[in-house]
């Protein structure tokens, strides 16, 4: 299926630097994911599906019924706001994926999420 989805996803991200802990690799992220629909159709999300890669090109996919234990049913011109969170082993990474939608047509089509960076403030110049 070739058409532009009607779902529109934005990512805003944030180190939590409390609970993460360098000496021991550990680096913990939150995102904060607005899917927004922009279609004339009601959609409910069903599945999402992750790549996480860290800065060693290690790669984590993650699959799983809705987010975070919701599956959101989203009318034409609303959005629906979640915050999860992700541990990398390096300072940094890279997140992608896409959300399965459901239309209240039946019809079933994925929704792209963009690739967002997982960058601490310190690292940004």
């Amino acid at each position: 299926m070739n058409k532009m989805s009607p779902i529109q996803v934005s990512v805003k991200t944030t180190y939590i630097a409390a609970q993460s802990e360098p000496l021991v690799h550990r680096y913990v992220y939150a995102y904060t994911i607005t899917i927004a629909n922009q279609g004339d159709v009601a959609a409910q999300l069903i599945s999402r599906h992750w790549l996480i890669t860290d800065a060693n090109e290690k790669r984590q996919e993650v699959q799983g019924i809705g987010v975070v234990g919701e599956q959101p049913h989203i009318k034409p011109g609303e959005s629906y706001t979640y915050t999860s969170g992700v541990i990398l082993e390096t300072e940094t990474g890279i997140m992608e994926g896409s959300y399965q939608m459901r239309a209240d047509d039946g019809s079933m089509f994925d929704a792209t999420i963009p690739t967002f960076a997982l960058v601490p403030p310190h690292a940004i110049h």
